[in-house]
C-alpha cells in the first residue's frame, strides 16, 4: 500500500509540473511569467525561452519556431493534455508519448545541459514519465480503471 501511496503522489506531481507551466504561461501568475507577458495578454509562452534560452546544436531551428502561434499552441495544449491525464489518472499511451516528446525536445534545446554532458531534469522526467506507463500508475488512486473501460477507450485503444 505504501509503494502504491508513493506511486499516485509521483504521478499526481509530474502531472502539477505540467499544469503549473500551463497556468504560470497561461495567466502570467509571476513565477516564470510575468502577467504582463502571459498568454491572455498576447504574449507567447514559447517565445522568451526558445529565443534566449535555447543552445547548442540546435539553436538556430529552436530559434526559428520562437513566437510561432502553432508552436505555442502545440506547446500548451501539451502542457494542458499531459498534466491533467496525469493528475486524474487516464490516457496513459498519449500522455507519455507526447509527454516524453515534450521533454525530448526541451532537452534537445539546452544541449549540452549546463551541469553536465547530457543528463538533465529532462531526461529524467521521460524516464519518470516512463516508469509511471508501466507500472500502470494510474490506477493507483486515480481514474485508470475506469477510464479503460468506457466504450470510448475501448473504441480507440491509443487513450488507454
Amino acid at each position: 500500500m505504501k509503494q502504491q501511496l508513493y506511486l499516485a503522489l509521483l504521478r499526481i506531481s509530474m502531472g502539477w509540473i505540467f499544469l503549473w507551466a500551463f497556468f504560470d504561461k497561461l495567466l502570467g501568475l509571476g513565477f516564470a511569467t510575468t502577467s504582463a507577458k502571459s498568454w491572455l495578454a498576447g504574449g507567447s509562452p514559447t517565445f522568451g525561452f526558445l529565443k534566449f534560452g535555447t543552445t547548442g546544436p540546435f539553436k538556430s531551428i529552436f530559434e526559428s519556431m520562437a513566437g510561432n502561434p502553432i508552436v505555442d499552441w502545440l506547446f500548451m495544449l501539451g502542457l494542458l493534455g499531459v498534466g491533467t491525464a496525469l493528475v486524474l489518472g487516464i490516457g496513459k499511451k498519449l500522455s507519455t508519448m507526447s509527454g516524453s516528446l515534450l521533454l525530448l525536445l526541451m532537452w534537445l534545446a539546452v544541449l549540452p545541459p549546463k551541469h553536465n554532458p547530457f543528463m538533465d531534469d529532462h531526461l529524467i522526467y521521460i524516464f519518470v514519465l516512463q516508469l509511471l506507463f508501466q507500472l500502470h500508475s494510474g490506477e493507483v488512486f486515480g481514474l485508470g480503471k475506469w477510464w479503460n473501460e468506457t466504450s470510448l477507450v475501448k473504441k480507440l485503444p491509443f487513450l488507454k
